[in-house]
């Protein structure tokens, strides 16, 4: 519905608010043969250039160089040049790019300078750059070669640089000269050369004062001013440069109010054109010098060179636009195409554009003004507002219930002290002034806190000044290539973008909005009437509403109340205090409106980014982004970032107030009698739109993994608008909670989500699953289960989700929603709450009735966290409903291990095991048998499951497998003792049983238990070893036990009284004890084992005549000895008494 139209309104975007904070790096060089002139004798200047975007300004005898990229943060892009005593002439800066370098030429009040940096294209040559930052072409600027005496020359005394003209230009011959043109003292232009970098040479002077040969023939008849001779009158006041292959074309704006236009390469006046015929003159403006007069160039490969004047005069200035023409025999003329009028004041800078005039004043309020106009459409003159940032507050006021020290951290960060140490340096500065002029010692409360308020409004006022003074633009600055227009101030950038139509209504001035076209809004006229009748009683009420009305609706819409009903108490609050009858004419507006209903909905669809129309757009946006999400350097610098959001946050501003102001005109319809009842709902809607978009989210927001969703051209689109369709709420989309998430951004995204929950139905189940992830970094675990099962029901529904269940290389395919799960199982776990994982995991199980790998998942997933929280019986159950038999093999293995690491032993034998036995039996004889005797307990562990269920032979059998693996194993003192307990035990379990069934199956001597994961045995030659299938059974009975326990026991006795014996004795044989025996002296103990195993008495008795040999042929040595072992032995079977008789 919305008409072709292109003149719109624009909005500054401070890019300096959130941006990167800059540091100023310090370069001073003092020219030789100079002498300091006055610091203040020129005003402070900016420009720009375009290769990435460069700016600089200049106050006094220091230029501040600054280079930004809109695509990538540069390191070290600042810098402050200070040349000592020679300050910069107003615009003075001129950069020049070729192909390895740029060139920075400086014209000072006494030098001329040049300065080499290399190009970015030559310091990065990839085509792709990945990272998120890079080196500044400033970097080092230190190491550059200005000091060289051939890239600076001191300006002559003759010619001489004249006083009273600040102009200059500077430009690059084909050949690599720097050249800079200067107004003479004796009136006219001089031309200064310095030869290229590294070629030796003199500076060369020109002074271009005759024309041409053959003017020197045409004197005696032709004026002066054709001819071009040089007088006072003839001192250029603005001079520009145009280049060309081989030549140059120096234009200069003099102060006789001529244009004369010259060519370097023949030194000769090509063209004199009196301007004064293009402008209303009277006498007194002929006579008068032209000081103010402005001059700027812009060139088109199509349409050619235009030159755009600016004609100053008393209380109004005139805008002249030509275009150069070329006649034959060289001659050139102007085209005149436009004359544009202002009223402005006092004119700072202006731009050219091949259709566009920018142009910045300063008011009579010394107020910033920035208005543009399309000279070859607009046929009526009239200018296009531009919405700049309002200076800082003239004052602070402090009231009487206030401390005096008011701290509130502003957008500035041009400091190296931390935010604390700041406010400290600055309390102890001021504290100290206070204290050093009171001189009374004593006075009254009230007397102290003026006194206070006094020192620090001062202060305050210093800081106010020095706001003012950076946000004051200086300049104007123009991409050629991309029309971005930027407002150049001191010590930082903004940018200036497009209004929406709506905005552009909303914002325009009463007089502005009285004279807007009403063909230029859209195509019907009759609607555009309306259109811009409801525009202005919206106006009304918003200027008619104070700030505790504003709070009122703010609060409801914070508080998630219907802002129908806010709207409707600030009406009866407007109509209470209506002292300026401005609900009369609200209601005399109303009655112009044809159909206010349709008006509405007009204004309502414009604002809503949800229109067919957008989301067309919306959707080839889209398209093109999925192309570029790989370019993350797109738009991706701190400054770019900054823009973008400001720019967002403007337009849900002011989007709040229109939908505010339409709610409160809807509520006094609805009074008067009018049905507007489905506009009312609407815009309600469309206010909760409004109001979330206006938390200044966005403000405080990094985006530099998501900067590639802007649209490319900043000047030429409104970046905003391309931005606000993806983070609409009621789009499908879902990129700007992700991006939210993705910054950490937590307690903005829970705000968002909580703003959108009442009314919003998109997007729903995505914004219970961050709402979720939000609730876990919180820590409130519990409220982010309940946010992820509120998601669950939407899973197959939203993008987002469908995007979060996507299968892994690798991962089970399962139904939607138990993906779903299995993702936040994954993320509860990730955080650690096994509480959590529990509950959802039973939840999920009652989704995957069908599925038994999933249930199979889950089960493992329970049991797993019941055991490491230590809930036994619960991990024990779940692994008994294991659907898998693998699974549930591996959780009881799982289970064993777990609960004999925490000696957990009670729980583990008591568990029924049902259907299970087998192999629990298998798992702990399998760890008994493969790991150390003496460090674990699984025989003991595995006989106290047997003798739990009242198998005494497979518990015996348990006992005496594990002593005589210790005899075998650990041979030491503890060892046997433990040995003869074990044959102790497994005799015990035999007596329990009945004599018939008291028996146990041993393996064949030298057998060898198989341990799980052992390597294989091999041959000789590497082939792997048949393993037996056959072995030979040996069934011991309860005597047979006895035995081995009386071998035991005489094996420990051995060991006690010969420690030396251990290793031997462990695994000996009965006959190889009987032996080890005698040889100890053991005689008494030695016939117990020969009687218990029916072996002869020989090998004592021979060891007895031995030792009694020994003993006789011994002395009293081998006698004391002898006393040892016959003490070991029992004296009443070796001496013979009396009674024994």
């Amino acid at each position: 519905m919305a008409a072709a139209w292109t003149e719109r309104s624009y909005l500054e975007l401070n890019a300096a608010a959130r941006g990167p904070p800059r540091r100023l790096r310090e370069v001073v060089f003092s020219p030789p043969g100079t002498a300091p002139l006055p610091a203040g004798r020129y005003g402070d200047s900016a420009g720009g250039f375009c290769y990435q975007e460069s700016a600089q300004t200049t106050s006094g005898d220091t230029v501040e160089l600054v280079e930004e990229s809109l695509d990538v943060n540069l390191l070290n892009n600042a810098v402050r040049l200070r040349i000592q005593g020679c300050p910069f002439l107003p615009g003075g800066v001129h950069l020049c790019e070729v192909q390895s370098h740029l060139v920075v030429l400086l014209v000072t009040g006494q030098t001329v300078h040049r300065l080499l940096l290399p190009h970015p294209a030559r310091m990065y040559r990839s085509e792709l750059i990945t990272e998120s930052q890079m080196q500044s072409v400033f970097t080092d600027i230190g190491k550059s070669n200005f000091r060289d005496p051939s890239n600076y020359y001191v300006i002559p005394n003759v010619p001489g640089l004249a006083s009273n003209s600040v102009a200059s230009a500077a430009w690059l011959s084909s050949e690599g000269e720097a050249l800079f043109a200067l107004p003479s003292a004796s009136g006219g232009i001089f031309v200064l050369k310095l030869p290229p970098p590294d070629v030796p040479g003199a500076v060369s002077v020109v002074e271009l004062k005759q024309s041409s040969v053959m003017q020197r023939f045409l004197t005696g008849w032709m004026p002066t001013a054709i001819r071009g001779d040089c007088s006072p009158s003839d001192l250029p006041i603005s001079l520009s440069v145009h280049c060309l292959d081989h030549d140059a074309f120096l234009f200069a704006l003099c102060q006789d109010h001529k244009l004369r236009m010259w060519s370097y390469k023949d030194q000769m006046c090509l063209m004199v054109a009196d301007l004064l015929e293009f402008m209303p003159v009277s006498r007194d403006l002929r006579l008068a010098a032209g000081t103010g007069h402005r001059l700027r160039l812009a060139f088109s490969q199509s349409l050619g060179l235009y030159l755009g004047v600016y004609m100053h005069a008393p209380k109004r200035g005139q805008f002249c636009v030509f275009q150069l023409v070329s006649t034959e025999s060289n001659r050139y003329s102007l085209d005149h195409i436009s004359s544009l009028f202002s009223s402005q004041e006092t004119l700072v800078d202006f731009a050219l554009t091949s259709a566009e005039i920018w142009a910045l004043w300063h008011n009579e309020e010394n107020q910033t003004v920035v208005k543009y106009i399309n000279f070859e459409q607009n046929v009526a003159g009239q200018w296009n507002q531009v919405f700049v940032q309002p200076l800082p507050e003239e004052e602070v006021t402090v009231r009487h219930d206030q401390d005096p020290r008011i701290f509130s951290q502003g957008a500035e960060r041009h400091m190296d002290l931390t935010w604390d140490e700041l406010r400290k340096e600055v309390t102890l500065a001021v504290e100290s002034e206070f204290q050093g002029s009171v001189t009374e010692y004593e006075c009254s409360p009230e007397e102290f806190w003026q006194l206070q308020v006094e020192f620090w409004s001062k202060f305050y006022a210093c800081c106010l000044q020095y706001q003012e003074a950076l946000s004051r633009p200086l300049a104007l600055h123009l991409n050629p290539y991309t029309g971005m227009v930027c407002l150049l101030k001191k010590g930082s950038l903004s940018f200036l973008v497009p209004c929406s139509l709506v905005d552009h209504l909303y914002l325009l001035s009463n007089e502005h909005l009285l004279t807007e076209d009403d063909a230029a809004i859209f195509d019907d006229l009759e609607m555009s009437r309306d259109v811009v009748c409801l525009v202005q009683c919206l106006r009304l009420i918003g200027e008619s509403i104070s700030m505790e009305m504003a709070f009122i609706m703010e609060m409801a819409c914070s508080r998630l109340q219907p802002p129908e009903k806010a709207a409707e108490q600030i009406l009866e609050d407007l109509v209470a205090n209506d002292t300026e009858n401005v609900m009369e004419e609200i209601h005399s507006k109303l009655q112009e409106i044809r159909n206010p209903i349709h008006a509405m909905g007009v204004l309502i669809r414009e604002m809503d980014y949800e229109t067919d129309a957008d989301m067309e757009r919306g959707e080839s946006r889209a398209h093109h982004l999925n192309m570029r999400l790989n370019l993350t350097q797109l738009y991706g610098s701190g400054t770019a970032v900054s823009a973008v959001c400001w720019g967002v946050c403007k337009i849900a501003t002011i989007r709040f107030l229109i939908c505010r102001d339409l709610l409160i005109l809807q509520q006094l319809l609805l009074r008067l009698g009018d049905p507007v009842s489905t506009a009312l709902a609407a815009t309600a809607e469309l206010f909760e739109l409004g109001e979330e978009s206006n938390l200044q989210h966005l403000s405080v927001l990094e985006l530099a993994d998501t900067a590639a969703l802007t649209p490319h051209k900043l000047g030429k689109v409104s970046t905003a608008h391309g931005f606000l369709v993806f983070i609409w709420p009621s789009n499908p989309g879902f990129l700007f909670p992700e991006c939210l998430m993705g910054s950490c951004q937590y307690t903005q995204l829970q705000e968002y989500i909580r703003l959108l929950q009442p009314w919003c139905h998109v997007n729903m189940g995505s914004c219970s699953f961050m709402m979720g992830r939000c609730y876990l970094v919180m820590g409130e675990g519990h409220k982010a289960l309940d946010s992820f099962c509120q998601a669950a029901s939407e899973v197959g529904r939203e993008e987002f989700l469908d995007r979060l269940i996507q299968p892994e290389e690798g991962e089970m395919v399962s139904s939607p929603r138990l993906q779903y799960y299995n993702k936040v199982l994954r993320l509860l776990d990730m955080v650690g709450l096994p509480e959590l994982v529990i509950q959802l995991a039973t939840l999920a199980i009652m989704e995957s009735a069908d599925d038994w790998r999933s249930q199979a998942t889950l089960r493992t997933c329970i049991f797993k966290h019941h055991l490491d929280l230590g809930h036994n019986s619960e991990a024990y159950v779940a692994l008994t409903q294991n659907p898998d038999p693998s699974r549930q093999l591996d959780c009881l293995r799982q289970l064993v291990v777990v609960l004999c690491e925490r000696s957990q032993l009670q729980d583990l034998v008591e568990f029924p095991y049902i259907n299970l036995q087998n192999e629990v039996v298998g798992i702990i004889e399998s760890h008994a048998r493969a790991v150390d005797l003496m460090t674990h307990n699984y025989y003991e562990l595995l006989y106290a499951f047997h003798i739990y269920r009242h198998n005494y032979r497979k518990a015996g059998t348990v006992m005496f497998e594990y002593g005589m693996r210790l005899g075998r194993e650990v041979r030491t003192l503890r060892g046997l003792q433990k040995q003869g307990n074990c044959f102790l035990a497994a005799i015990n379990c035999l007596r329990l049983i009945r004599p018939e069934y008291a028996w146990i199956v041993q393996p064949a001597s030298g057998a060898v238990y198989e341990r799980p994961g052992a390597s294989p045995k091999r041959s000789h030659d590497g082939e792997c070893m048949a393993v037996p299938t056959t072995r030979q059974i040996e069934i011991l009975e309860l005597e047979d036990l006895e035995r081995e326990c009386v071998l035991a026991r005489i094996r420990l006795t051995l060991v006690q009284h010969d420690l030396s014996t251990a290793a031997v004795a462990g695994n000996s044989t009965p006959e190889e004890t009987v032996a080890l025996l005698v040889r100890a002296g053991l005689f008494d103990t030695a016939v117990t084992l020969c009687q218990t195993f029916k072996l002869p008495l020989t090998p004592i008795f021979e060891g007895l005549t031995f030792k009694c040999i020994k003993l006789q042929l011994g002395g009293e040595a081998a006698q004391a000895e002898a006393w040892d072992w016959l003490a070991a032995n029992q004296l009443s079977a070796l001496v013979t008494t009396k009674e024994s008789r």
